[in-house]
């Protein structure tokens, strides 16, 4: 099997000086053993008849950059071949090593949710979790009983995983609904990627500005800090909700389709006031099965397990 890493799927500027968007794709690569082989790409001309093509992050159909129009030309072009995608991206547990020392990235073939796909976890193996467990330093919280407040982490507007949905938008939907069940005060935590948050969240021409017993937690604040008394917390489908999770908050999504937290979310507000219990250490275990280091990725140890999942 000929396995290819694009790096030009890799922003310029993210090339040379040991970049680890870069690394990540010439050790997936320095991974692949006999009989299998591994190449690196830069060449503009993208077919070069592999079977699996590597790339950093995934895309969306309205891009123009041009390391993301390079993405997108690789999928399509596997796509129309029948042949596969492995895409990299940040990995679920950066709340907690932001910095993310020992390289540790999320892999899957032909999509990045988890109804587009494949993450490799259908059959977990709990040693895996206890190793990054060990590796990273975090363990599996009590669940958290209590609290005031419900905090909503917002992703970031117009992201192409709010699939056209407005942030504004999301939040009076997800408030009216909430409403239905709750009266407890509701904490906005703008994405800290979104620098524009301060500007449509505060706007006091805003929707939200309407919205009973709802503030805007101060842009910057630490995760830690929103959580204080919190008695649980909210997100559409991205990775935010992940930290509360492990230290134990009750969680809720509106996007479980797209989340790689549906089995341990309730997708609906009806036990917002007596959440639910579910098994977190199951999940922990299934999540660990798509997060490989770079030391994995050159050992070849991360291919052996993903290349079964394709045979």
């Amino acid at each position: 099997m000929k396995v290819v890493s694009y790096l030009n799927s890799v922003p310029a500027g993210s090339l040379g000086s040991n970049s680890q968007k870069e690394l990540l794709l010439r050790y997936f690569v320095a991974g692949i053993k006999h009989p299998d082989r591994g190449f690196i790409h830069a060449g503009r001309d993208l077919d070069v008849n592999a079977d699996v093509g590597v790339i950093q992050g995934w895309v969306h159909e309205n891009t123009k950059a041009p390391h993301l129009q390079v993405r997108k030309n690789v999928i399509r072009m596997y796509k129309k071949q029948n042949k596969h995608v492995i895409a990299c991206d940040a990995n679920l547990f950066l709340f907690h090593n932001k910095e993310n020392p020992w390289g540790y990235l999320r892999y899957s073939f032909d999509g990045v949710f988890p109804n587009t796909g494949n993450y490799c976890d259908t059959e977990p193996n709990p040693k895996r979790w206890m190793r990054i467990s060990n590796t990273i330093k975090l363990n599996l919280h009590e669940r958290k009983k209590g609290g005031s407040h419900i905090l909503l982490c917002l992703q970031r507007n117009g992201g192409w995983s709010m699939d056209g949905l407005s942030v504004t938008e999301w939040i009076a939907h997800t408030v009216k609904k909430i409403r239905k069940f709750s009266d407890r005060p509701i904490l906005l935590r703008a994405h800290p990627g979104d620098k524009r948050a301060p500007e449509y969240l505060l706007d006091r021409f805003s929707r939200i500005r309407k919205l009973d017993n709802v503030k805007v937690s101060t842009f910057g604040r630490r995760l830690e800090d929103d959580l204080i008394k919190a008695h649980a917390v909210v997100n559409h489908n991205s990775s935010s909700i992940v930290g509360p999770i492990i230290y134990g908050f009750p969680a809720f999504i509106t996007d479980p389709g797209r989340s790689q937290c549906s089995e341990v979310c309730h997708h609906n507000f009806k036990n917002i006031e007596e959440p639910l219990d579910f098994d977190r250490e199951a999940w922990l275990q299934r999540i660990s099965m798509f997060h490989w280091n770079f030391d994995e990725l050159k050992s070849g140890e991360a291919w052996s397990h993903m290349r079964g999942y394709i045979e």
